[in-house]
């Protein structure tokens, strides 16, 4: 079989982000019909550089998901083939058995692995971690930054130094210092998850009980539900056999995160949480002093209430352009630990550990690096234009 033309690796390639490019022309579509029902999203298709933001974005989430479902990957991201080593874009494979993709198109990297796949399933570890870590770490920074803010006095004056105090440290330092194994050997990772996932919980129960706290009929069996299923989740997101956290029996366990992605996801909320509690403890500072505050207070609202239902709405513009921010941030800091080789197990196809296992050879061998840095340079920069078009319209707001 003969290796395949640049035209024809283009081709193929097109070929399989098939599904994508269909789940992206639906979201575009029904997205630009409902623009003007749909809020600050909606207006953000009123601005190119959002949309071309969105659209890279959306790229890479759907490529990680149906990179997932083996509906875009052509080999076993894992999977070494014989005589593939460092082998070039389009290379056949030889003796290919009837039903296996015939080639690698992206090339073989120093283990004979298929470069193309391995970039794909890479998108799904950033599309499961980044956006996930983050939103736990808005959840500990509203939860604690909208109190420090509204009240002050001395509850401000303790958080606010825990957070500086966590901040003092040199970000990457802290950051190896929490995955580095003699830390994870102690207990600490797995400790530290059971009081940050507890955050979320706390501010679901806070907000569904100030907006029905009025109508006892529904605020109470929606708080037994809502609180037992998260509280279910939270159980068998921090219950591993084996390790220092095991609270929950096997058969009520829904799933066991891998103990290296725990820790990561673990560390990317611890660092994140600071720095979101200062940003919503400002806007708190700022909004609580507005006319419509005073006259939530002067109808005897309770001071939750306020917070969720008065400040919390009026201070989403600077945290969803912040929220994307931060995604792109934890992408990068998510490459930077797999580059180095912490954090994650060694085989994992994530964009950082590709990046460091072909930057060896790249004075001789560009392929096994380039593209996964590519993928990751693409997608931050989707994140910024995102974050700038969100920012742009949300001024105009």
């Amino acid at each position: 079989m003969e290796p395949l033309t640049t035209f024809e690796i283009i081709t193929r390639l097109l070929w399989q982000f098939m599904p994508v490019w269909i789940a992206l022309l639906i979201l575009f579509a029904a997205s630009m019909a409902f623009k003007r029902r749909l809020g600050l999203y909606g207006k953000l298709f009123d601005s190119p550089i959002g949309m071309i933001g969105f659209a890279l974005v959306m790229f890479w989430v759907f490529t990680g998901i149906f990179g997932a479902m083996d509906m875009i990957i052509t080999h076993d991201p894992l999977s070494q083939v014989s005589g593939m080593k460092n082998k070039p874009p389009g290379t056949p494979l030889a003796g290919s058995a009837d039903g296996e993709f015939a080639w690698y198109l992206l090339g073989g990297d120093n283990l004979a692995r298929d470069v193309f796949s391995r970039m794909v399933r890479g998108a799904w570890v950033v599309v499961q971690i980044a956006p996930l870590a983050t939103l736990f770490a808005f959840m500990v920074g509203i939860t604690l930054g909208l109190p420090a803010g509204y009240y002050g006095g001395r509850l401000d004056t303790v958080l606010s130094f825990l957070a500086n105090l966590i901040l003092a440290f040199p970000v990457i330092l802290l950051f190896y210092l929490l995955v580095t194994p003699e830390i994870v050997a102690t207990g600490v990772p797995a400790y530290m998850a059971t009081v940050l996932f507890v955050f979320p919980i706390v501010f679901m129960g806070v907000l569904l009980n100030s907006r029905f706290y009025t109508r006892p009929h529904v605020r109470t069996p929606l708080l037994i539900g809502v609180l037992g299923v998260m509280a279910w989740l939270y159980l068998s997101l921090i219950s591993a056999p084996g390790t220092k956290v095991n609270v929950l029996p096997g058969v009520l366990d829904l799933f066991d995160i891998p103990g290296g992605i725990l820790v990561v996801f673990v560390s990317v909320v611890f660092v994140n949480s600071p720095t979101v509690f200062r940003i919503v403890r400002g806007l708190a500072l700022d909004i609580k002093t507005r006319d419509y505050v005073a006259a939530a207070q002067t109808r005897g609202e309770g001071p939750w209430y306020i917070m969720l239902w008065e400040i919390l709405p009026n201070a989403r513009g600077p945290l969803i352009v912040d929220f994307c921010l931060r995604i792109g941030y934890t992408t990068i800091l998510l490459g930077t630990l797999g580059f180095f080789g912490l954090g994650l197990p060694p085989e994992s196809p994530d964009w950082g550990s590709t990046i460091n296992a072909g930057r060896r050879l790249l004075a001789v061998y560009l392929h096994p690096a380039l593209p996964p840095a590519l993928a990751l340079l693409t997608l931050v920069l989707g994140l910024n234009l995102l974050a700038d078009g969100l920012r742009e319209e949300s001024l105009k707001d």
